[in-house]
């Protein structure tokens, strides 16, 4: 692994008001060789929150990559990916979309935005847990991760 997290963990911002969803990626990235903290917030509001390290997420640590659901509560996932990406201490944490919606509208303005990569969650229990094994596979093990805490 060439991301240098090897021997901390990789940090994971999972952006998700759906339990079942929630349970499933946490299952999917706790069952790995490669050591994952695993953060959730159910809302837009909370993961910039998190992300500014405001509130009562102020001792949050950096996230290495955000999992962001697009139908979410309070602020949903457009509006905290544009928001996310026009923040020049939080650009280039790399920013993954995983969600239902298969809507061209949705891929186009994720991309637009400067989504990092943009996945339909599958429906199938099996399915979801091999996308969520790709997304870590892919992104701890093969791209090269800006240094975290790093903005400029």
């Amino acid at each position: 692994m060439d991301s240098g997290k090897s021997l901390e963990s990789i940090q994971v911002l999972l952006v998700e008001d759906n339990p079942g969803d929630v349970d499933l990626a946490r299952m999917s990235l706790e069952n790995s060789k490669l050591k994952v903290a695993l953060h959730v917030v159910a809302d837009g509001e909370a993961a910039m929150e998190f992300l500014r390290k405001t509130g009562r997420f102020a001792g949050a640590v950096r996230p290495d990559l955000v999992l962001l659901d697009l139908n979410l509560p309070r602020k949903d996932g457009r509006e905290v990916l544009a928001e996310i990406k026009a923040d020049e201490d939080l650009r280039r944490i790399p920013v993954v979309i995983l969600t239902t919606s298969k809507a061209d509208e949705d891929i186009l303005k994720a991309y637009d935005l400067h989504a990092n990569c943009y996945i339909t969650k599958p429906i199938d229990l099996n399915q979801f847990i091999q996308v969520v094994n790709a997304i870590k596979e892919f992104w701890f093990t093969i791209v090269k991760l800006p240094p975290n805490g790093v903005s400029k």
